[in-house]
């Protein structure tokens, strides 16, 4: 790791070029895109010894949801972009996902023959203005262990996602995405949470990012609030608390040493997986549901009414 790279900056001028360590080596490239009515996201990632696809949606009103996940074991590709602004594609057998980003937009476009056994189909057109500002982090655990996390929220978005005979539209003005960029040489073992939203307040738009437990005791975390596309870092650790025995019971995040984070998050659905191959296992609590309370920048408090968003437990040995 070079030293200097560690720190934190509102826009990503970070070059991955990730060499050796395997099996250490962890990319990824997570979107999430919610919509007024449904939430939808995709992901492709390697992780030095396998390549992941997947895909998944959740209706809201109805709970409604569905997965697919393709895993290719020891696979060389997808070649996963040193910076935040390459493109890159994932196929295998029926399920084709790419993400192609130019200077302003990135278009995402994915098709599945059997997505829970109907054909899906989503172009998705993502806003990534010049101006607006995203959170960006590298995270040191050692001069050997390290990640570089870029956290994109309230980006606009609008397309079409077609499964089966019906068609969900994400309509501009209404739908936010989320980028979860990362790029790292991590430890075997693995603990964090992560918990976001993108939204109105008003005419305000708004985002917050947090984490905890993965961040701990390495000077740096990833906590922060987005106004209207400008970023304010807070350097502050936020206390996130929750029932890890039942993890659809509400949870409180709250800002340690300041009053920047006053939040309550309702679930309305937990996305649960464990994965559990012995060396390797990989076990998440992603519960998806509304914030409320307040969030304060500068002088400002600002209410969060409602807001859809997640927040997520995540243990690995990988």
């Amino acid at each position: 790791m070079n030293p200097e790279a560690v720190g934190w900056s509102r826009h990503p001028v970070h070059v991955c070029n990730l060499r050796g360590f395997y099996p250490r080596k962890k990319k990824w490239d997570y979107w999430c895109i919610v919509g007024d009515r449904f939430l939808f996201s995709t992901t492709i990632a390697h992780i030095d010894y396998l390549s992941v696809g997947a895909l998944y949606f959740l209706e809201y009103a109805s709970n409604r949801y569905a997965e697919h996940v393709v895993v290719k074991p020891f696979a060389r590709t997808p070649i996963m972009p040193e910076t935040v602004e390459g493109s890159i594609q994932f196929e295998q057998k029926d399920t084709r996902i790419a993400f192609e980003s130019a200077e302003t937009t990135v278009r995402l476009s994915i098709h599945a023959d059997s997505f829970a056994g109907q054909p899906l189909d989503a172009a998705i057109e993502i806003v990534r203005p010049a101006e607006h500002e995203t959170l960006n982090v590298v995270i040191p655990w050692s001069p050997t262990r390290f990640q570089f996390t870029s956290k994109q929220h309230c980006l606009p978005s609008r397309g079409t996602i077609r499964w089966g005979n019906e068609t969900f539209e994400l309509v501009p003005d209404a739908a936010f995405a989320c980028l979860d960029f990362g790029r790292g040489i991590w430890p075997y073992r693995t603990t964090w949470n992560w918990a976001a939203f993108s939204g109105y307040s008003g005419s305000d738009v708004i985002g917050v990012n947090m984490g905890a437990k993965w961040t701990d005791n390495t000077g740096m975390n990833e906590n922060g609030i987005l106004l209207n596309g400008r970023l304010y870092k807070l350097f502050d650790e936020v206390a996130i608390e929750y029932d890890c025995r039942d993890f659809m019971r509400p949870w409180r995040m709250n800002s340690e040493s300041s009053d920047a984070i006053r939040l309550t998050f309702v679930p309305f659905f937990e996305r649960a997986d464990d994965t559990n191959l012995f060396v390797v296992r990989s076990t998440t609590h992603q519960t998806f549901g509304r914030y409320q309370g307040t969030i304060r920048v500068e002088d400002r408090t600002i209410p969060v009414d409602g807001i859809v968003g997640w927040a997520e437990e995540h243990r690995a040995r990988w």
